[in-house]
């Protein structure tokens, strides 16, 4: 008869000592527990059990941790799949902590790697050593889920008591001792951000006067609308101490007054959109996208609100990005430029030159217009002009004009031909319809 064929089982000794007396001795408590490791594992070697060449021993190191060489060597071991038995002389060889020692035997069982103590009858190769194991596991996450609901109950105890949990805190404020302090030179910025919300209503507008004035988050980001909208909804502002949705009475002090608060939710409260279209509504932009600073920068519109009136301007994007001063022309009042714009084109309106590009223009596109007509169609826009709704107005001025450029020296406006042609055409077209 054939004898049955064993498979071999290569077995790693593991060894640890805590404390580093007696290591410098020729035979010392490593290399005890060595011995009891090959010894059994050469009493097995009819099972198939072969020792590997390389040593695993910690010397001086707590079993606490996990943090030991010779331990992470023996994993990356197991994880290379180069090991199928870790030997111990005692369990407590490998961890004194349960929730560490549960933590090892799921990289061994994740890699089909079993473990044995030899003083201690505890072999997982075995039926009884792997109940003793799924008991120890048990107990391991029983208290894995009890640390876990006690250090819940712990936070939700100390938040209702408006203590300050950690973490990265809200702008405006500081941690000492473990508690939010106003940091004042942020707070200001805070009540500002508040306050200028209330003003204009609308994220996007501050998040670019936010970008004009560098304020920044904690952390020296940018401050975006995602931030914004944290902050706007921030309770601790208000003095509070939120925890799965709901607030107490928190141990800090308030940097927003509770009025301010209720004035900015009822905002928020409309939706965005219609924040949106009404912010675009009351602060008209005639010249978005059309103005251009000397350095090449485009002019983007914004407002602000004083006593009940709204003040508009156009800030250029140069000093958005960069600060007040990266350009010589940084802001200017909205309803100046577009005042001196459109003085400009009625101007323009009348110069006969331009009314004969016009013809010569529609002429070439042969479009049935005469001069007379165009002189005609381009001399009504002057009156009506007044009689136009905000977005009308920006509509022929962005079909009239091409480019705005301004600079120290003044204005100079660059006019669109084809749009000069276009407007000329519907007006009379509208003439000819309000005659019929």
């Amino acid at each position: 008869m054939t004898k049955p064929i064993v498979r071999k089982l290569r077995c790693a000794v593991y060894t640890r000592k805590s404390s580093e007396e007696g290591l410098e001795q020729e035979f010392n408590s490593l290399h005890a527990q060595r011995e009891a490791c090959e010894a059994y594992v050469a009493s097995q070697r009819s099972e198939g059990w072969v020792l590997v060449r390389d040593s695993y021993d910690d010397g001086g190191i707590s079993g606490g941790t996990l943090e030991r060489p010779a331990l992470h060597r023996l994993l990356a071991d197991v994880e290379d799949g180069l090991v199928d038995v870790v030997v111990v002389y005692k369990i407590d060889r490998l961890s004194r902590a349960l929730m560490d020692f549960s933590r090892l035997v799921e990289v061994f069982d994740r890699n089909g790697v079993t473990f044995v103590s030899v003083t201690q009858s505890f072999n997982t190769t075995t039926s009884m050593g792997r109940l003793t194991l799924n008991i120890l596991l048990s107990f391991a996450q029983f208290e894995r889920e009890v640390t876990a609901e006690r250090i819940r109950d712990k936070v939700r105890a100390s938040r209702m008591k408006g203590m300050w949990m950690g973490g990265v805190p809200p702008l405006g404020y500081e941690v000492n001792d473990r508690k939010l302090i106003i940091k004042e030179a942020d707070a200001a910025n805070v009540r500002w951000i508040f306050d200028r919300f209330l003003e204009i209503g609308s994220a996007t507008e501050l998040a670019r006067d936010l970008a004009g004035r560098d304020i920044r988050t904690p952390k020296g980001n940018r401050i975006d609308r995602k931030f914004l909208y944290r902050m706007l909804n921030n309770r601790a502002y208000i003095g509070e101490a939120v925890h799965k949705g709901e607030s107490y009475p928190g141990e800090h002090a308030a940097i927003i007054d509770r009025e301010t608060w209720d004035r900015v939710h009822t905002i928020l409260q409309e939706s965005p959109r219609k924040r949106a279209a009404r912010t675009r509504a009351d602060t008209p932009a005639l010249l978005k996208g059309l103005l251009y600073g000397p350095d090449g920068a485009v002019f983007s519109p914004t407002h602000t609100r004083k006593g009940g009136k709204l003040y508009r301007y156009y800030v250029s994007q140069t000093v958005l990005k960069h600060g007040a001063g990266s350009c010589c022309v940084g802001r200017v009042p909205a309803g100046e430029i577009e005042a001196a714009v459109i003085d400009q084109l009625r101007a323009v309106f009348r110069q006969p030159e331009i009314v004969a590009g016009t013809w010569k223009a529609a002429r070439a596109q042969d479009v049935e217009i005469t001069e007379a007509d165009a002189l005609t169609a381009l001399q009504q826009l002057a009156p009506l002009w007044d009689e136009f709704f905000p977005a009308e107005q920006a509509r022929i001025a962005t079909l009239l004009v091409e480019r705005v450029d301004i600079g120290t020296d003044g204005l100079n406006v660059r006019l669109r031909v084809d749009g000069l042609l276009s407007l000329s055409t519907e007006m009379l077209a509208e003439n000819t319809g309000a005659a019929t």
